[in-house]
């Protein structure tokens, strides 16, 4: 397929802020809080300044004229901020200075000077308590960066000073952020860059690609999750940051026009409005879920085809893996101490386990004495008891005790039978493809057979993070379900993603659950039984995952 050419994808983008604005614009008459209802007057107002904000940075980044659309905004936002029961408020109210401050901010920055406002904004600021009261960072920014684009001087920290204490210079794991993380997370950018024009004074050893690599994380998971909102304003994130050239923001444009509908809405997600604050009014609440996330959509528009004073980020050197040699190793003895305890069945997966762990970190004589001592209680297995554990335990058993030099002949003997069975058939299925490359691999089957197999052809896009990994591994830990944490990571690994942000944070966060023995998992529970059944899975679990984190597949 033809590559898109630049100015197509360009009128395509441009035509989705359009749509965006002129939606907007159609209803801008329900950005009044005067004609509000009382249980949706702060509502209303919150849309006002962030629709004209939106419109403040239109002026502010394209020379040109306002459209019809845009200017039809600036009109009803102009003639609500004249009235003195809109900017009063803030004399009133002092807390919600930021309420109120950011439509001056955009009526300034159209040009439209109110020096009656100014005057109630600055006096707030001057009266030791608007500009004084503890703020999160994310929220001092804002406080420090509306001032700015009021052209109102103070004696806050700067930009620069609050910067370190943000959640986006500190590293988060991506897979414990909530959604209001993920907002502090983007508005800390907007207003640090001032949305693309400003180069930050990042914290030492906080490099710029880090950000973007976090970002682009952030918009795998919003996109998973089908939030457009956050989708828009990682992408505008991104701009902000002066990415350019960015298979993420191609990703998340396809998304963005895949969900605008056709008169430019785009629907935001669940719990924009507070329950009964619509009262069965079915046009404002279409109006309500959607507004903001159209407001996004126009601004990644604007930031799309505004001329960027700012440079791509350097990129960051390869991310140093999370080091798994002294967790393994851990785990790999604690397995073997504890499959002492269990039955053949459940002790044979204990130790495979251990032996695929002690491989990754070449330590094989960490297991021999537990191979030995399983080869020889399962010397005269039956058929059925292999055929029960599958080729995968089977196999890796077998080739751990190939590797220590130990006969097991009830498995050799099932393996032979099995060689024979797969050589007999004419094609080979696709979901024992797998098992028959196991076979292969211990020299007991011939590699001619492999030619049976049928090639396995995939839809994923390989540039692109598997979306419904992704959700996996969030709900994984969210129910703090370790095995399937692990399977799903096992998988990333396999299939290349090993040195993605998320696959690295997911390997950080089941690290992090080895307990001071080298068991993995915190079961919460009292009794010793329990607590020992769930260790002893989780661990498998997480050492053979870790194991191919160890000894990653092909990069990314």
């Amino acid at each position: 397929m033809r590559a898109e050419q630049p100015g197509v994808r360009s009128s395509r983008r441009r035509a989705v802020e359009d749509r965006a604005v002129a939606w907007l614009a159609a209803r801008r008459a329900l950005l009044d809080p005067r004609s509000a209802r009382p249980d949706s007057v702060l509502f209303t107002r919150k849309a006002l300044i962030e629709t004209a904000f939106l419109t403040g940075l239109r002026a502010r980044l394209d020379d040109a004229p306002l459209t019809d659309d845009y200017a039809s905004i600036l009109e009803q936002v102009e003639d609500v901020a004249r009235e003195p029961s809109y900017r009063e408020m803030i004399a009133r109210d002092e807390s919600a200075l930021l309420l109120y401050a950011g439509t001056y901010a955009a009526l300034r920055l159209c040009g439209r000077d109110a020096p009656e406002f100014e005057r109630i904004i600055r006096q707030a600021v001057e009266g030791g308590y608007a500009a004084a009261f503890e703020r999160v960072p994310y929220r001092q920014l804002d406080l420090i960066h509306t001032l700015y684009l009021c052209g109102i001087e103070h004696d806050l920290s700067s930009m620069d000073d609050v910067l370190p204490f943000s959640l986006l210079c500190r590293r988060p794991n991506v897979l414990k952020l909530a959604d209001r993380d993920v907002y502090a997370i983007t508005h800390t950018v907007f207003y640090v860059t001032d949305f693309g024009l400003r180069d930050p004074a990042w914290p030492r050893g906080f490099r710029p690609g880090e950000g973007v690599e976090l970002l682009e994380a952030l918009l795998v998971l919003a996109e998973a999750r089908a939030n457009a909102d956050l989708v828009g304003e990682l992408l505008c994130c991104l701009y902000c940051l002066g990415v350019t050239d960015s298979r993420a923001a191609d990703r998340a444009w396809a998304f963005l026009e895949s969900v605008q509908e056709g008169n430019g809405r785009v629907n935001g997600p669940e719990g924009v409005l507070h329950p009964g604050t619509d009262d069965g009014d079915g046009d404002f609440r279409h109006w309500a879920e959607g507004y903001h996330t159209t407001v996004v959509a126009a601004l990644a528009g604007l930031l799309e085809r505004s001329p960027r004073r700012r440079t791509q980020p350097p990129p960051s050197p390869p991310a140093e893996d999370v080091p798994l040699r002294t967790p393994l190793r851990r785990a790999v003895m604690w397995l073997c101490d504890a499959t002492q305890e269990q039955d053949h069945r459940s002790g044979l997966a204990g130790v495979t386990a251990a032996a695929v762990g002690a491989s990754a970190i070449r330590e094989h004589d960490l297991v021999r004495p537990s191979l030995e001592r399983c080869a020889a209680h399962l010397a005269d297995a039956s058929p059925a008891f292999w055929q029960e554990q599958g080729m995968e335990i089977a196999g890796e058993f077998a080739l751990a005790l190939r590797r220590a030099g130990i006969s097991c002949p009830s498995l050799d003997e099932h393996l032979k039978a099995t060689a024979d069975a797969v050589a007999s058939f004419g094609s080979i299925p696709a979901d024992i493809a797998a098992g028959v490359h196991r076979l292969i691999g211990l020299g007991v089957l011939d590699r001619s057979v492999a030619s049976a197999i049928p090639r396995q052809t995939t839809h994923r896009e390989r540039h692109f993070y598997p979306l419904h990994a992704a959700v996996s591994l969030c709900e994984a830990r969210e129910t703090y379900h370790l095995g399937r944490m692990a399977a799903t990571l096992r998988a990333l690994v396999q299939q290349g993603w090993g040195h993605h942000r998320i696959t690295r944070d997911a390997v950080s966060f089941l690290v992090a659950q080895q307990d001071t023995g080298g068991a993995f998992g915190h079961p919460a529970l009292d009794d010793r039984t329990a607590r020992r059944k769930a260790q002893y899975s989780w661990t498998r679990s997480a050492v053979i995952a870790l194991a191919a984190a160890a000894t990653p597949g092909p990069t990314d």
